[in-house]
């Protein structure tokens, strides 16, 4: 739904107001679906009980105010923790005359009449996903131009219905909005005459738009055109523009009147001020969610461009710097290196990385230059050396290819500026008018596009590929996607992340060549299952991990600001040279970098089917798909039994993850071995199962429907005791805490369960050394950590102990056990929070963490670097023995078949 849509909405929901209908009318206005809006007025999303109010989670809190209390009313919500538990966007309180509402999380504040709300109906756009661009520098253009654009953009749809139906329609409005910005821009920052573009806008155009794309239509051509005696006075004041950017005859958006009024508001922020990197912020706010989500632009913010640039060549050009201080020709020389170095983005989105770089090389130069004009007893007028044309990039979609072109002239205009500003009369810039070329951005599919075809590279060369490419899980891609892999890799392509094809190729472009590669990429490439199948294809003798940083949360300043977890890292050809390690905001040197991003040899841990150690198998817990009808919770248990006590017997406690965490309980009727002659006469057992029986009838799975009185997946033995494993657990915990059951307890399928009588093996699972193993080579949900029964478990190495030493750690987990007992009321998430563990249930850990590594060595391990080396190297034994065991296995059989 876009912005025109909403205005009209609340346009018509103000022309047609009902008192009990307005909160639901506004919802409804933003896009909230009718179901939801439905369910919300019956109650069931309703989360606050008392009468005449409406919480619905993360969208708004309203309640009717008393008239001349509605401030004190609204400040008593903004600080109710039953309410902001919740976290509601908007708090809203009205007399139905007046209407005050609350953004929650910006903590802006809306105080006005009712009637006027279509005049403010931008306040409550976060409630349609849609929020409004706000730059770390708080800038008045930064904070407004992509909102302004945007509703520019929704206006201009509603008077031109078929400006989006065709490519050449789009590449136009791409060019016109390119065109557009420039010419704010232009008109603020000493390209043009201050104001002019608005100003003659203004003068010469009819309030109602009907001559306004006439008036831009002349104009364009105009800054099109070197000879300017064939154009009336007023735009002869214009200067010759060229470089390609309005070269072209393009069919403009015809204007209406508010249009025209929204360009002249436009022209009124301060575009001076205006950074050219958050450009594809602004992107975001103009282009419709539906057609920009499907081209996978990114947006990353300048604290993060410099995480990946500082370390693959920027630290580096700076330590030279230093250490030529003091020799004019060193720092010429360094100069001269800086003006001929590549630098590559292939997936450039809007330019934000190339523009970030080209700035950070700019503001580097002069203060080598600063250096060179103190040392100079007679200084002589500077230009600067770094040009556009080192600037390279693939973009696959117009809109942000245009941008990226356009971002450049405006980051080379700033750093201009700048360059005279800070050396003074020894700093002189070439005229940017007539505009040269803007980089070398190519428009294409870049894991279809021969990369060195692009930036062509040679011997001589120093290129560095950057950037934040797409990335999208197997599930993710669609067919085009799929198409891209297999075209890049061949084979094997179907499970691995899009992003893999962008590493492949960087590490192929490379490799040979003086030059680096380092993206900004999902930190799922370097967990679980996807490390074997990437990074076996990447790394080689050649090609090695240079630096990287660890997950953290990456967030940007676009529209829909959602952190996703991310890694950084960079690839080089093997050299001997220092690799570093980020983990937050610690730097450290590190012998090698594997695919795990873990100090430890380049060992790839392929997931197994079986145990590698002498361990028992492990499951998955029991799977209901019932629907429910096989579940209880402690009330409906209760009822259950009070109105068929002969079921009771057939009630078993059922352990989710959560619950086991999180100390609740539920319970299952567990049919195992009944006959059906036996529960078919109790008749709310068979009620039960009978639901069971359609609800799976009409699955995916309806064979399942042939077994309605059991679980869909049956894993646990009836009459051994089990480990409880939860699948997912907090990154926070030293230990994923696991539980001990016997059989009576039934695990669900969140939970991963080792059926066994022997507790040593809760010692292993439970200690450090797994935890250190977990932690490198298993994947992550988030960053939370995702137990898997293939790559966890049956990867784990452990070597043979004896019967004597089982028994030893029999009694470590026992003291574990009842050191937990000893706080019955506390939950494991709880014991297990490394702020609220008990020091006793703590020493006992340590006491069984020392018992286990003694089972691998009697040195104590010195850190967890330690302790990793030593597991991957373990490991690369183990299975060459295994695999060896396996050939020989094979070698017999075929012998006693001859």
């Amino acid at each position: 739904m876009n912005t025109k849509e909403i205005e009209n909405n609340v346009i018509n929901l103000i022309e047609d107001f009902s008192q009990d209908e307005f909160i639901y009318d506004l919802l409804r206005a933003y896009g909230i679906s009718k179901t939801s809006v439905t369910r919300l007025k019956k109650g069931d999303f309703n989360l606050s009980k008392i009468e005449g109010e409406v919480l619905y989670k993360k969208k708004i809190f309203f309640k009717v105010g008393e008239k001349g209390k509605l401030l004190t009313t609204i400040d008593d919500i903004s600080k109710e923790e039953r309410i902001l538990k919740q976290k509601p966007r908007f708090a809203i309180v009205t007399d139905y005359k007046q209407l005050i509402a609350k953004d929650l999380k910006l903590g802006k504040n809306l105080d006005i009449e009712l009637d006027d709300l279509a005049n403010h109906f931008h306040f409550f756009l976060p409630l349609a996903g849609s929020e409004v661009y706000k730059s770390s520098n708080d800038n008045k253009a930064d904070r407004n131009a992509a909102y302004k654009m945007a509703l520019l953009y929704d206006e201009l749809r509603e008077q031109n219905p078929n400006i989006y139906t065709s490519s050449q329609n789009i590449h136009n409005l791409n060019i016109f909005l390119s065109r557009l910005l420039f010419c704010f821009f232009a008109e603020d920052t000493e390209i043009f005459e201050d104001d002019i573009f608005t100003e003659t806008l203004e003068q010469h155009t009819n309030k109602n738009g009907s001559d306004t794309h006439v008036f831009l239509n002349d104009l364009f051509l105009r800054l099109n055109t070197f000879d300017k005696s064939k154009f009336p006075a007023y735009l002869t004041q214009f200067p010759y523009v060229n470089g390609g950017l309005f070269q072209d005859n393009i069919n403009l958006p015809t204007f209406s009147a508010k249009a025209r009024k929204i360009l002249i508001e436009l022209g009124d922020l301060d575009w001076k001020e205006i950074n050219p990197d958050i450009f594809g912020s602004m992107i975001q706010a103009v282009v419709i969610d539906e057609y920009r989500s499907d081209l996978g632009m990114h947006y990353t913010s300048v604290p993060n461009i410099l995480k990946l640039i500082r370390p693959l060549f920027l630290d580096e050009l700076y330590e030279e710097f230093e250490k030529s201080k003091n020799s004019i020709s060193r720092l010429r020389k360094l100069i001269k290196r800086m003006s001929e170095i590549k630098f590559f983005d292939p997936a450039c989105g809007s330019g934000n990385f190339l523009i970030i770089t080209y700035k950070e090389i700019r503001v580097l130069e002069i203060e080598i230059l600063k250096e060179i004009i103190d040392l100079s007893p007679t200084p002589q007028l500077e230009f600067t050396q770094i040009r556009l044309s080192q600037f390279y990039g693939i973009e696959i979609d117009g809109f942000a290819h245009e941008m990226a072109i356009l971002a450049l002239w405006l980051a080379e205009h700033q750093m201009n500026q700048i360059f005279e500003e800070r050396l003074l009369e020894f700093g002189k810039s070439k005229p940017i008018l007539p505009l040269k070329q803007a980089g070398n951005i190519s428009r294409g599919n870049a894991t279809r596009m021969d990369w060195k075809k692009v930036c062509p590279i040679t011997k001589d060369n120093e290129v560095y590929i950057i950037g934040n490419p797409p990335y999208y899980g197997s599930r993710k891609q669609n067919k085009e996607q799929k198409d891209d892999l297999k075209l890049v890799f061949k084979t094997n392509y179907k499970s691995l992340d899009y992003i893999s094809a962008w590493f492949y190729k960087g590490a192929k472009y490379i490799n040979g060549f003086n030059a680096k590669c380092a993206f900004v990429s999902t930190n799922s490439i370097c967990q679980g299952l996807l490390v074997a199948i990437t990074w076996n294809r990447i790394l080689s003798d050649e090609i090695e991990i240079d630096f990287a940083y660890k997950s953290f949360k990456w967030t940007n300043n676009a529209k829909g600001n959602a952190g996703v977890t991310v890694i950084i890292l960079g690839l080089r050809n093997v050299s001997n040279s220092t690799k570093y390690l980020f983990n937050n905001t610690l730097k450290g040197k590190v012998k090698n970098i594997n695919p795990y991003l873990i100090d430890a040899p380049n060992v790839l841990v392929n997931k197994r089917e079986i145990p590698l150690s002498k361990f028992p198998v492990m499951n998955f817990g029991n799977m209901p798909a019932d629907g429910g009808n096989l579940l209880f919770n402690e009330e409906e248990k209760k009822d259950f039994i009070r109105k068929e006590p002969e079921a009771e017997k057939w009630i078993k406690p059922i352990i989710s993850a959560h619950e086991f965490l999180n100390g609740s309980y539920r319970y299952c009727l567990w049919l195992e071995n009944v006959e059906e002659e036996e529960y078919s006469k109790v008749p709310l057992v068979n009620q039960r199962v009978e639901n069971t029986y359609k609800v799976r009838l009409k699955s995916s799975r309806p064979n399942l429907a042939e077994i309605p009185h059991l679980f869909a997946q049956i894993t646990q033995p009836a009459n051994k005791n089990f480990i409880l494993i939860p699948r997912h657990s907090s990154e926070n915990r030293k230990y994923i805490p696991i539980g001990y059951f016997d059989a009576s307890y039934k695990a669900s399928d969140s939970n991963l369960i080792i059926a066994t009588d022997s507790p040593w093996l809760f010692a292993v699972i439970t200690s450090q050394m797994h935890m250190v193993w977990v932690r490198a080579v298993g994947g992550k949900l988030e960053t939370r950590y995702r137990y898997s029964k293939n790559i966890c478990y049956n990867t784990f190495p452990f070597p043979d102990i004896s019967t004597k030493q089982k028994e030893t750690l029999n009694l470590y987990v026992f003291s574990i056990l009842e050191e937990r007992a000893k706080y019955p009321g506390k939950t494991m998430a709880y014991l297990y929070n490394p702020d609220t563990m008990p020091k006793g249930l703590k020493k006992a850990h340590r006491e069984l963490d020392e018992a286990i590594e003694k089972c691998y060595r009697l040195k104590p391990f010195e850190s967890d670097t330690e302790r990793l080396s030593y597991l991957f190297k373990l490991y690369e034994e183990m299975v060459k023995k295994d695999t060896l065991f396996a050939k020989q296995k094979k070698s017999r059989k075929s012998r006693r078949k001859k």
